[in-house]
């Protein structure tokens, strides 16, 4: 049975770093990502890694800011977070998409970043 558990998220100050971990049982996966969720908006995509060649993908609003990382050997995943602002204030979710899935089909439950001025 798969299971994603998020850890990591906080009260930071702007500009501060934080650094996100996505502890997985169970895959394998084909693409493990962050999302993000601000109140009163949609759930965004963050970044996404492919576990078994490394490929990252990044939204822009976060690029050169943010880095999502990956290490299958212990079945994790992480997002280091660089110079936060206001807005990237967010529940953050790991999520993964299964090898037999069209879509992401396991999420976890959310840890909870704020950033104050």
């Amino acid at each position: 049975q798969v299971q994603l558990v998020e850890s990591g998220g906080g009260l930071v100050q702007a500009g501060d770093s934080l650094k996100l971990s996505c502890a997985a049982t169970g895959g394998p996966f084909t693409y493990m990502a962050w999302f993000r969720q601000a109140p009163g908006k949609e759930r965004e995509f963050v970044a996404r890694i492919t576990p078994t060649t490394g490929f990252t993908v990044v939204t822009s609003s976060v690029k050169g800011r943010f880095t999502i990382s990956r290490d299958n050997a212990k079945n994790t995943m992480a997002l280091q977070m660089n110079n936060l602002k206001l807005e990237d204030t967010a529940l953050y979710y790991c999520a993964a998409r299964g090898e037999s899935a069209d879509r992401y089909n396991y999420w976890g439950q959310g840890t909870q970043v704020t950033v104050s001025s």
